[in-house]
């Protein structure tokens, strides 16, 4: 981490210009995408195949995600998914493929990540390894700056009321989304009325009055009419504002040949002290 965290800073000026008026202000998509990074691919072995496939080793695409996440504020990752890697693989895992997450191959509906936790991620940063075989599947992204101006000011006033319960995804546990006991209820948005932050999954998300049904519905549509779908080419890296966007992915066919698509994703906190009582030793992973 020191190493990349140092490293960084020898990185080229025009990459870390544009990072930083990003992390300054992400614009009306909330979306980043750098091309041309190197993923080392003539080394690359086999895509994963295998659940909660994680990067344990400094590989260049690992290199290359944790330097870009120490020009945005400190990686971060939460111990009960995928073991407390700070990268993960993002790959379809056989006999998954109707899984709603990040091993599956069918559509994967809108969501910010980690919403339900008190200390989600300010931002997601994904690279491109490896293109599914017909270059189908796409990373859909919908922010929240071009979607507000669809929604009606009932909708809106809903949506800031503390009525829905949003559960950890199935890539926590299996059984999470169903246990909505002592879960607190949120606001999908919040802050700045004009500029609002969003905590919302489509999958996790529960409504808890007609009101918040019928704005969570609003608020669905104008994501949807709103959407750019990016096709990711090896050493593309998409950085996602997670704070004022959601995102979902298209699906695909996995050919289970080794050849796969194969995403490395790791988070980002830009203010790491915040979540201390949740971090043993002041560490990167969320204990809790």
């Amino acid at each position: 981490m020191a190493r990349a965290r140092d490293a960084w800073e020898d990185l080229p000026f025009p990459l870390r210009r544009e990072v930083r008026r990003f992390r300054r202000h992400s614009g009306p998509n909330g979306t980043l995408v750098i091309g041309g990074l190197p993923v080392d691919q003539r080394a690359l072995p086999a895509t994963p195949a295998v659940p909660g496939s994680v990067q344990p080793r400094a590989t260049v695409s690992a290199a290359v995600l944790t330097m870009v996440a120490c020009g945005l504020g400190e990686p971060l990752a939460y111990r009960a998914e995928k073991s407390g890697s700070l990268v993960q693989d993002v790959v379809p895992v056989p006999g998954q493929e109707s899984f709603h997450g990040n091993a599956g191959s069918v559509p994967l509906s809108f969501h910010t990540e980690n919403g339900f936790h008190p200390h989600p991620p300010d931002y997601v940063i994904s690279l491109c390894l490896r293109a599914d075989h017909d270059r189908i599947a796409g990373m859909r992204v919908a922010g929240i700056r071009q979607a507000l101006p669809l929604l009606t000011p009932a909708s809106r006033q809903a949506l800031f009321a503390p009525e829905f319960v949003t559960t950890p995804p199935p890539s926590f546990s299996p059984d999470a989304a169903a246990n909505k006991s002592g879960v607190e209820p949120r606001p999908v948005l919040s802050g700045a009325v004009e500029d609002p932050d969003i905590r919302m999954a489509q999958l996790v998300t529960t409504p808890l009055t007609p009101r918040a049904a019928a704005a969570l519905t609003a608020f669905g549509r104008a994501c949807e009419v709103t959407a750019r779908t990016l096709c990711l080419n090896p050493g593309d890296l998409v950085i996602i504002d997670n704070r004022v966007t959601v995102h979902g992915r298209t699906a695909f066919h996995p050919r289970c040949d080794g050849a796969d698509r194969w995403l490395q994703r790791t988070y980002v906190t830009t203010d790491l002290p915040r979540s201390r009582d949740h971090r043993p030793h002041d560490g990167h992973v969320l204990a809790r």
